[in-house]
Protein backbone atom coordinates (compact mmCIF):
# COMPACT_ATOMS: atom_id res chain seq x y z
CA UNK A 1 0.00 0.00 0.00
CA UNK A 2 1.11 3.77 -0.58
CA UNK A 3 1.42 5.81 2.20
CA UNK A 4 0.74 9.52 1.63
CA UNK A 5 1.05 10.99 5.01
CA UNK A 6 -1.22 14.37 6.11
CA UNK A 7 0.75 17.67 6.32
CA UNK A 8 -0.67 18.57 10.28
CA UNK A 9 -1.63 15.69 12.73
CA UNK A 10 -4.12 16.26 15.44
CA UNK A 11 -3.25 15.97 18.61
CA UNK A 12 -4.47 13.58 21.30
CA UNK A 13 -5.91 14.28 24.26
CA UNK A 14 -3.46 13.68 27.87
CA UNK A 15 -6.59 12.29 29.80
CA UNK A 16 -7.43 9.52 27.39
CA UNK A 17 -3.77 8.21 27.34
CA UNK A 18 -3.42 4.80 29.15
CA UNK A 19 -7.08 3.68 28.62
CA UNK A 20 -7.86 0.40 26.65
CA UNK A 21 -10.59 1.92 24.94
CA UNK A 22 -8.12 5.43 23.92
CA UNK A 23 -5.45 2.32 22.38
CA UNK A 24 -8.23 1.13 20.01
CA UNK A 25 -10.10 3.10 16.75
CA UNK A 26 -13.60 4.67 17.18
CA UNK A 27 -16.03 1.95 17.20
CA UNK A 28 -14.08 -0.80 18.06
CA UNK A 29 -16.03 -3.68 20.14
CA UNK A 30 -13.48 -4.45 23.11
CA UNK A 31 -15.14 -7.48 23.75
CA UNK A 32 -15.32 -9.03 20.33
CA UNK A 33 -11.96 -7.97 19.64
CA UNK A 34 -10.40 -9.82 22.44
CA UNK A 35 -12.37 -13.01 21.71
CA UNK A 36 -11.05 -12.52 18.23
CA UNK A 37 -7.49 -12.53 19.60
CA UNK A 38 -8.11 -15.16 21.95
CA UNK A 39 -8.94 -17.48 19.07
CA UNK A 40 -5.96 -16.31 16.90
CA UNK A 41 -3.90 -17.28 19.93
CA UNK A 42 -4.51 -20.59 19.41
CA UNK A 43 -5.92 -21.80 15.96
CA UNK A 44 -2.78 -21.54 14.44
CA UNK A 45 -1.69 -24.26 16.68
CA UNK A 46 -4.46 -26.53 15.25
CA UNK A 47 -3.81 -25.81 11.85
CA UNK A 48 0.07 -25.65 11.92
CA UNK A 49 3.38 -26.64 13.72
CA UNK A 50 3.56 -23.48 14.45
CA UNK A 51 6.98 -22.42 16.21
CA UNK A 52 7.66 -18.95 17.76
CA UNK A 53 11.09 -17.72 18.55
CA UNK A 54 11.62 -14.60 21.24
CA UNK A 55 8.34 -13.73 21.86
CA UNK A 56 9.69 -12.04 25.08
CA UNK A 57 10.60 -9.02 22.89
CA UNK A 58 7.10 -7.92 22.24
CA UNK A 59 6.90 -5.09 24.38
CA UNK A 60 3.94 -6.09 26.88
CA UNK A 61 3.16 -1.75 26.98
CA UNK A 62 3.98 1.30 25.38
CA UNK A 63 3.41 2.76 21.31
CA UNK A 64 4.39 0.14 18.96
CA UNK A 65 4.68 -0.14 15.22
CA UNK A 66 4.95 -4.03 14.08
CA UNK A 67 6.25 -4.25 10.99
CA UNK A 68 6.38 -8.15 9.10
CA UNK A 69 7.03 -9.20 5.58
CA UNK A 70 4.25 -11.18 4.04
CA UNK A 71 3.86 -14.51 2.21
CA UNK A 72 0.39 -15.15 2.87
CA UNK A 73 -3.22 -14.12 3.54
CA UNK A 74 -2.89 -16.18 7.27
CA UNK A 75 -0.06 -13.85 7.59
CA UNK A 76 -2.63 -10.93 9.44
CA UNK A 77 -4.54 -13.06 11.78
CA UNK A 78 -1.35 -15.19 12.47
CA UNK A 79 0.59 -11.47 13.97
CA UNK A 80 -2.98 -10.45 15.48
CA UNK A 81 -3.27 -13.60 17.92
CA UNK A 82 0.69 -13.89 18.08
CA UNK A 83 0.64 -10.22 19.66
CA UNK A 84 -0.59 -10.69 22.74
CA UNK A 85 -1.99 -7.31 22.59
CA UNK A 86 -4.98 -5.31 21.49
CA UNK A 87 -3.71 -4.48 17.70
CA UNK A 88 -4.61 -2.64 14.63
CA UNK A 89 -4.10 -3.56 10.99
CA UNK A 90 -3.75 -1.31 8.17
CA UNK A 91 -5.43 -3.45 6.22
CA UNK A 92 -6.24 -2.48 1.55
CA UNK A 93 -10.18 -1.31 1.02
CA UNK A 94 -10.95 -4.43 -0.77
CA UNK A 95 -10.97 -6.79 2.02
CA UNK A 96 -14.11 -4.53 3.72
CA UNK A 97 -16.45 -6.67 1.72
CA UNK A 98 -19.25 -9.22 3.03
CA UNK A 99 -18.86 -10.40 6.33
CA UNK A 100 -15.35 -9.07 6.77
CA UNK A 101 -16.62 -4.93 6.20
CA UNK A 102 -18.27 -5.58 9.13
CA UNK A 103 -16.19 -7.49 11.67
CA UNK A 104 -13.02 -5.99 10.45
CA UNK A 105 -14.03 -2.28 11.77
CA UNK A 106 -15.66 -3.20 14.84
CA UNK A 107 -12.40 -5.42 15.91
CA UNK A 108 -10.46 -2.25 15.78
CA UNK A 109 -8.99 -3.09 12.24
CA UNK A 110 -8.37 0.64 9.48
CA UNK A 111 -9.51 0.54 5.81
CA UNK A 112 -6.66 2.06 3.16
CA UNK A 113 -7.56 2.98 0.16
CA UNK A 114 -4.19 2.22 -1.99
CA UNK A 115 -2.87 4.31 -4.13
CA UNK A 116 -4.70 7.35 -2.79
CA UNK A 117 -3.97 10.25 -0.37
CA UNK A 118 -6.48 8.64 2.33
CA UNK A 119 -5.65 10.70 5.51
CA UNK A 120 -8.63 9.51 8.15
CA UNK A 121 -6.83 5.56 8.81
CA UNK A 122 -3.58 7.48 9.12
CA UNK A 123 -4.54 9.88 11.60
CA UNK A 124 -6.43 7.31 13.61
CA UNK A 125 -3.40 5.04 13.67
CA UNK A 126 -1.25 7.87 14.90
CA UNK A 127 -3.97 8.26 17.70
CA UNK A 128 -3.58 4.55 18.92
CA UNK A 129 0.03 4.97 19.09
CA UNK A 130 -0.08 8.10 21.01
CA UNK A 131 -2.24 6.50 23.38
CA UNK A 132 0.15 3.41 24.17
CA UNK A 133 -1.45 1.15 21.50
CA UNK A 134 -0.02 -1.07 18.72
CA UNK A 135 -0.10 -0.73 15.06
CA UNK A 136 0.47 -3.21 12.80
CA UNK A 137 1.81 -2.76 8.91
CA UNK A 138 3.24 -5.10 6.35
CA UNK A 139 4.97 -2.46 4.51
CA UNK A 140 4.86 -4.56 1.18
CA UNK A 141 1.34 -4.89 0.98
CA UNK A 142 0.24 -7.93 -0.73
CA UNK A 143 2.80 -7.97 -3.52
CA UNK A 144 5.87 -8.47 -1.96
CA UNK A 145 5.49 -12.45 -1.47
CA UNK A 146 7.94 -12.57 1.26
CA UNK A 147 10.46 -9.96 -0.20
CA UNK A 148 10.82 -7.05 1.98
CA UNK A 149 12.38 -4.65 -0.08
CA UNK A 150 9.39 -2.97 -1.75
CA UNK A 151 8.81 -1.42 1.90
CA UNK A 152 7.72 1.81 1.64
CA UNK A 153 7.98 5.08 4.44
CA UNK A 154 4.27 4.55 5.91
CA UNK A 155 5.47 2.39 8.68
CA UNK A 156 8.80 4.40 9.73
CA UNK A 157 6.11 7.62 9.29
CA UNK A 158 3.23 6.50 11.73
CA UNK A 159 6.15 5.43 14.43
CA UNK A 160 7.78 8.80 14.51
CA UNK A 161 4.07 10.49 14.24
CA UNK A 162 3.33 8.43 17.19
CA UNK A 163 6.17 8.26 19.43
CA UNK A 164 6.19 4.17 19.15
CA UNK A 165 9.30 1.94 18.37
CA UNK A 166 9.40 -0.24 15.78
CA UNK A 167 8.84 -4.23 16.21
CA UNK A 168 10.35 -6.16 13.06
CA UNK A 169 8.66 -9.97 12.99
CA UNK A 170 9.97 -12.66 10.71
CA UNK A 171 6.97 -15.24 9.12
CA UNK A 172 8.25 -18.02 7.31
CA UNK A 173 6.16 -21.59 5.89
CA UNK A 174 2.57 -19.87 5.93
CA UNK A 175 2.98 -19.68 1.53
CA UNK A 176 2.28 -22.59 -0.18
CA UNK A 177 5.18 -23.55 -2.79
CA UNK A 178 3.78 -23.04 -6.49
CA UNK A 179 2.47 -26.64 -7.83
CA UNK A 180 2.06 -28.05 -4.39
CA UNK A 181 -0.63 -29.28 -3.28
CA UNK A 182 -2.41 -28.42 -0.10
CA UNK A 183 -0.47 -29.30 3.13
CA UNK A 184 -1.34 -30.92 6.05
CA UNK A 185 -0.12 -28.88 9.39
CA UNK A 186 2.88 -27.28 7.33
CA UNK A 187 5.83 -25.98 9.64
CA UNK A 188 5.55 -22.51 10.02
CA UNK A 189 7.99 -20.33 12.26
CA UNK A 190 8.07 -16.74 13.47
CA UNK A 191 11.03 -15.19 14.52
CA UNK A 192 10.68 -11.81 16.64
CA UNK A 193 13.00 -9.18 16.55
CA UNK A 194 14.53 -6.70 18.87
CA UNK A 195 12.32 -3.48 19.14
CA UNK A 196 14.39 -0.21 17.70
CA UNK A 197 13.18 3.79 17.71
CA UNK A 198 12.91 5.75 15.02
CA UNK A 199 15.48 8.43 15.20
CA UNK A 200 14.13 11.93 16.24
CA UNK A 201 14.06 14.71 13.52
CA UNK A 202 12.28 15.79 10.99
CA UNK A 203 12.37 16.45 6.63
CA UNK A 204 12.35 13.32 3.76
CA UNK A 205 16.05 12.80 4.76
CA UNK A 206 15.63 11.36 8.12
CA UNK A 207 12.53 9.32 6.75
CA UNK A 208 14.36 7.63 4.37
CA UNK A 209 17.45 6.99 6.32
CA UNK A 210 14.98 5.33 9.03
CA UNK A 211 12.94 3.38 6.34
CA UNK A 212 16.77 2.02 5.09
CA UNK A 213 17.26 0.94 8.86
CA UNK A 214 13.78 -0.58 9.14
CA UNK A 215 14.47 -2.55 5.62
CA UNK A 216 17.80 -3.42 6.41
CA UNK A 217 16.47 -4.77 10.04
CA UNK A 218 13.56 -6.48 8.50
CA UNK A 219 15.31 -8.36 5.65
CA UNK A 220 18.34 -9.71 8.25
CA UNK A 221 15.60 -10.84 10.33
CA UNK A 222 13.76 -12.71 7.63
CA UNK A 223 17.68 -13.93 6.27
CA UNK A 224 18.11 -15.80 10.08
CA UNK A 225 15.00 -17.10 9.91
CA UNK A 226 15.46 -18.87 6.38
CA UNK A 227 18.80 -20.17 7.88
CA UNK A 228 17.21 -21.68 11.35
CA UNK A 229 14.72 -23.38 8.83
CA UNK A 230 17.30 -24.81 6.40
CA UNK A 231 19.70 -25.86 8.59
CA UNK A 232 18.38 -25.91 11.71
CA UNK A 233 20.43 -23.45 13.23
CA UNK A 234 18.03 -22.23 16.15
CA UNK A 235 19.07 -18.54 17.87
CA UNK A 236 19.38 -18.95 21.54
CA UNK A 237 16.45 -19.88 23.18
CA UNK A 238 14.03 -22.76 23.03
CA UNK A 239 10.56 -21.71 20.60
CA UNK A 240 6.79 -21.89 21.76
CA UNK A 241 5.19 -24.26 20.69
CA UNK A 242 7.93 -26.68 19.44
Amino acid sequence: MTFRPPVKLPQAGPAARGTSQSRTPPGTWPWLQGFTRWIGSWCFSVGYRLRVWHRERIPPDGPLVVVANHSAMVDGPLVYGLVGRRSSFLIKQEMFRGPLGWVLPRIGQLAVRRGEADRAPLFTAVRVLRHGGVVVVFPEGTRGQGDVTNAQHGAVWLARAGGARVLPVAIRGTRRPPGRHRRFRPRVDVLVGEPFAVPAGKGRAVLVAATHEMRHRLATLVSELDRIRCLGRPPVGRPEGA
